[in-house]
């Protein structure tokens, strides 16, 4: 009987098979050991893989969330029955979004549900109306914390709990419009959806997709790596190559690189503090899991890992306006770059980005732009340098006429 029950526990607590639905994940723990900070939540848990595993730091948030959940039903008046059958009817399509089972009855599972949506409705919502829930330092934590990929709710629930909610107002903003609002500094290619015509499964893959062309169809193809034609110079090897670097300032999409007539165009990118890192790992940590064919944000991340190798790189993209160091010394943007792709399986890349590196390619072993680029290193890059070239030319060439004049005339004279 008990060798019954073990097995009986063990086929509880095993992984679920896969399903479509499934889109949170915890991540993979051969990533996550490389920062684990940047995958776990610093100030307030929003579903349930952080939920019940708290410091202090985020005990402190729960009591605020509970308040904030009070204050919810007593802005929208909405039915607190209403809002529970709604819970209960969704629970099972809820437990398929995760890529674990939910070590939660039935009834914790409802009440963290709905306390952690209501949370997320009362901060959007204010941030729409002009209003503020926590002080500006607490802001930024608390918006870095509700992108992670561990710390997520299904988009689908919080919008249903969100319209169940506002049938007081007569006219409100989807909650789509707020959330976009509330992440719009994060937009970078300044998609408005406007149409409807997206499918956001939660705010992790809502900041990928801002950072990626739209609409979908409008992506590269991908093929498989092949060693032997994946590979860019650093930034400083280019440069000397005679590849010269231009920030594209019309285009906010991350993968636009483009390389024509031997200058590499490549989207500006502002590098903050350690939040850049949080962004870009768990957005990595999303394509592994649920895009592990449409890593288009891994293959930006691979590109610039190829052109940065130390500081002298990063002063390079820097000088173009292509990087916008707010981190600190371009050492400590080398270390980043070169840590975001560490035991992340790279299978496929973008075909757009492998007909970048041929190109590249074709560019440098061309002895004739590595020449051209040397003359105009040397003789070139300064007015005074110009004009001495331009007079050391002249006075060759002066040379060799009034050398050429004195010949002929010691034939003529002969």
């Amino acid at each position: 009987m008990s060798s019954l029950v073990d097995i009986n526990a063990m086929l509880d607590s095993a992984e679920p098979p896969p399903t479509k639905d499934r889109c949170i994940y915890k991540v993979p723990s051969v990533i996550r050991t490389v920062n684990e900070n940047a995958y776990t939540p610093n100030v307030v848990s929003i579903g349930p893989f952080h939920h019940g595993h708290l410091g202090l730091h985020l005990q402190n948030m729960e009591r605020q969330k509970l308040i904030h959940f009070k204050a919810f039903l007593q802005r929208t008046e909405a039915s607190l029955n209403d809002l529970v059958c709604y819970v209960d009817s969704i629970l099972s399509d809820f437990k398929h979004c995760y890529s674990e089972p939910l070590p939660f009855s039935h009834n914790e599972l409802v009440k963290l549900i709905l306390i952690d949506s209501a949370f997320i409705i009362q901060l959007f919502w204010r941030k729409y109306y002009g209003g503020a829930l926590f002080q500006p330092w607490l802001k930024s934590l608390i918006l870095y914390d509700v992108l992670l990929l561990e710390n997520q709710l299904p988009f689908f629930v919080i919008e249903k709990i969100y319209s169940r909610s506002c049938s007081i107002y007569k006219s409100v903003p989807s909650f789509l419009e707020l959330t976009i609002h509330y992440f719009k500094k994060l937009n970078k290619s300044k998609l408005s959806f406007d149409n409807g015509d997206i499918s956001i499964r939660h705010f992790t893959d809502l900041i990928r997709i801002f950072h990626l062309q739209h609409p979908i169809e409008s992506r590269p193809s991908r093929v498989k790596i092949e060693k032997r034609i994946i590979h860019i110079q650093t930034a400083t090897q280019l440069v000397e190559a005679g590849v010269r670097f231009q920030v594209k300032t019309k285009s906010k999409c991350l993968y636009d690189l483009r390389f024509s007539g031997g200058v590499l165009e490549i989207p500006q990118l502002i590098v903050h503090d350690r939040t850049t890192e949080i962004l870009f790992r768990n957005m990595i940590a999303l394509e592994h899991c649920h895009y592990p064919h449409e890593s288009y944000i891994l293959d930006y991340v691979l590109v610039l890992d190829y052109l940065i190798n130390n500081g002298k790189d990063v002063d390079v993209l820097i000088q173009k306006q292509i990087l916008e160091n707010l981190l600190g010394d371009g050492q400590s943007m080398a270390i980043l770059f070169n840590g975001l792709c560490k035991n992340v399986v790279k299978s496929k890349l973008s075909y757009h980005f492998v007909s970048l590196s041929n190109e590249l390619d074709a560019f440098c072993n061309n002895p004739r732009n590595k020449l051209k680029a040397t003359l105009r290193r040397d003789y070139g890059n300064t007015p005074w340098k110009i004009a001495a070239s331009v007079a050391g030319v002249l006075l060759l060439v002066l040379t060799i006429i009034q050398t050429v004049c004195s010949v002929l005339q010691i034939v003529q004279a002969s």
